[in-house]
């Protein structure tokens, strides 16, 4: 048994997830109604989403007290790169949305949801996240309060005993290796989501809703294959999709089946930490990212939005259509890293013009609808982008420094 446990961890870890899944769909369309199978789908989120927030909160603390003065991290590269990608999203969903207009048969059984009433409501909530009470914070992974307290108590830290900063360094350690544990039992896991998504939605109830669905994914895929390829190569200047296919095999394909940005962060942060990149940058910025960097989300806002405008006949002029792409890039900051988070923030886009709430929560109906698909890509490409643009702004500065650089994949 410990022979073929060894042989098995052998193999790469893309190869036993793509196994996985070809074992769920063999499962959920051979025995559908062995529902115990999807329990280890739910352990492998829970797991994952469980390890996370311990582990931002000890390895932000861990790399900030340990950071020496003077020395230089990528955080406003990687700012300017997750604002831009988010703008941008929102933009190109604007433009196919008019490219190809989409009408929707809406639907009830979403009034029991409560989106913010206005852009002022996000900051604001934004803002309280950020002074949670650090408890608080760990038991409902508000990763922005969770940043919060981990850089202030780094910062402090900076000043404490060399054996303080050790048992941070060891404690980040234990933890990060609990995550290897988790992300070792993804095959299983992933196998018990894609059994549980084929045998609760199934593929046929998506049909009715297949241009609006085609918009939504077919925009993700342009942001993830042209859009964010072309910002890479303007940083980097060389070739940017064997660094983006790396992503979006690597990470990408494991958020694409949890769906949820936040369990995907230990993910990313062991790809970050095998790609040898800067300690100090990505344990702020992929949990950062998981928060604030929603190119996905913006999508999803943008489309699902001019929808329902299409849908009730209101005309939009060019200047509206800028304010939308506006909105949602900021709007889908304010998004929450779990799967549908960015559906309760289509209202607050449609009141820009004049769309009643009823008519708007239909809307987000559709969106839970069709959130097997939508919400698995928009998941993909906001998860997999925070490891490529952390890695970009690394090998744009040493561009730019005249170093030589290899990206390793």
């Amino acid at each position: 048994m410990r022979t073929l446990i060894h042989k098995w961890n052998k193999v790469s870890l893309v190869q036993r997830i793509l196994l996985g899944i070809i074992v769920g769909i063999a499962l959920a369309l051979s025995i559908p109604n062995a529902t115990g199978i999807s329990i280890f789908g739910s352990l492998f989120v829970s797991a994952l989403k469980a390890v996370a927030p311990v582990l931002v909160l000890l390895i932000v603390m861990s790399a900030i007290s340990k950071h020496k003065k003077g020395q230089q991290t990528n955080m406003k590269s990687i700012l300017a790169l997750y604002g831009l990608s988010t703008f941008l999203a929102g933009l190109i969903a604007v433009i196919a949305s008019f490219m190809f207009p989409v009408s929707l048969s809406l639907v009830t059984g979403a009034s029991d949801l409560t989106p913010p009433e206005g852009i002022v409501e996000v900051l604001k909530t934004l803002l309280f996240q950020v002074v949670d009470n650090p408890v608080n914070a760990l038991m409902n992974a508000n990763y922005i309060g969770i940043l919060t307290w981990a850089i202030l108590l780094g910062i402090v830290l900076r000043n404490a005993k060399d054996s303080t900063k050790d048992m941070l360094d060891n404690f980040s350690d234990a933890v990060s290796q609990i995550v290897k544990w988790v992300i070792s039992l993804a095959p299983l896991g992933i196998m018990g989501l894609v059994f549980d998504s084929i045998t609760a939605n199934g593929l046929s109830s998506l049909l009715d809703y297949g241009k609006l669905l085609f918009v939504l994914i077919g925009c993700m895929l342009f942001m993830a294959l042209v859009v964010n390829p072309l910002i890479v190569y303007l940083n980097i200047r060389r070739n940017p999709y064997p660094l983006v296919f790396h992503c979006l095999k690597q990470s990408g394909i494991t958020a694409f089946f949890t769906r949820s940005s936040a369990a995907n962060i230990p993910v990313n942060m062991r790809l970050c930490e095998e790609m040898d990149l800067d300690a100090d940058t990505y344990s702020v910025s992929i949990p950062l990212g998981a928060t604030i960097n929603m190119a996905g989300a913006a999508v999803t806002i943008s489309v699902l939005t001019l929808a329902a405008v299409h849908t009730v006949g209101t005309e939009v002029d060019f200047g509206m259509a800028l304010m939308l792409s506006i909105l949602s890039a900021v709007a889908a900051a304010g998004a929450s890293g779990v799967a549908g988070g960015s559906l309760l923030l289509i209202p607050l886009a449609c009141s820009l013009f004049g769309i009643s709430n009823d008519v708007a929560i239909q809307v987000v109906g559709v969106g839970f609808i069709i959130g097997v698909l939508q919400d698995s890509f928009e998941t993909s490409l906001n998860s997999s982008s925070d490891l490529l643009f952390t890695a970009t702004a690394e090998y744009a500065k040493k561009r730019k420094e005249g170093k030589d650089f290899v990206i390793k994949i």
